[in-house]
């Protein structure tokens, strides 16, 4: 008779954590993020993120941040998207949501830095586009970026 061995249960190892962030969460983080803001309004991190992100190079799954870059000078956006894209992983996805330059709400808030958001400010964030357009950047990130929408209906058709 052939004795036959038993073979121990593989369990299957524990699916790792992902890491959303919320940068400029404010009062209310994004469900299922951890949040980060300068002021501490209860969130996770009380952290200018213009002194770094605070999470190791290629960590991060995904990052939300709504009305927050706006109030970057544009010079300060320039690192906040390097560094950035240090702390993302490879096909992570970030969602920007700032207001559209035609818009009040970009110049009604004394707290808004210069220069409002256009739909051009994804095209910097693309390595491709910037080597042959604008070289004088100082971007290290390679971003795939595109426009959503507009607050002005009349300009949503001109973006993709």
């Amino acid at each position: 008779m052939k004795k036959s061995k038993l073979a121990p249960l593989k369990t299957p190892a524990p699916e790792p954590q992902r890491i959303c962030i919320d940068i400029g969460c404010g009062k209310n983080p994004k469900a299922g993020f951890i949040g980060i803001d300068a002021i501490d309004f209860g969130q996770k991190h009380v952290h200018d993120v213009r002194k770094g992100i605070p999470f190791k190079a290629n960590t991060v799954d995904e990052v939300n941040s709504s009305h927050f870059v706006e109030h970057l000078t544009g010079a300060e956006r320039v690192p906040f998207f390097n560094e950035l894209y240090r702390v993302m992983k490879i096909g992570a996805v970030a969602t920007i949501v700032t207001p559209n330059w035609s818009h009040a709400c970009a110049y009604g808030d004394p707290t808004h830095q210069w220069p409002p958001m256009s739909p051009w400010w994804p095209l910097y964030l693309d390595k491709t586009w910037r080597d042959g357009n604008a070289p004088h950047v100082d971007y290290k990130c390679d971003f795939i970026g595109t426009v959503a929408g507009s607050w002005d209906a009349r300009l949503n058709g001109r973006n993709p």
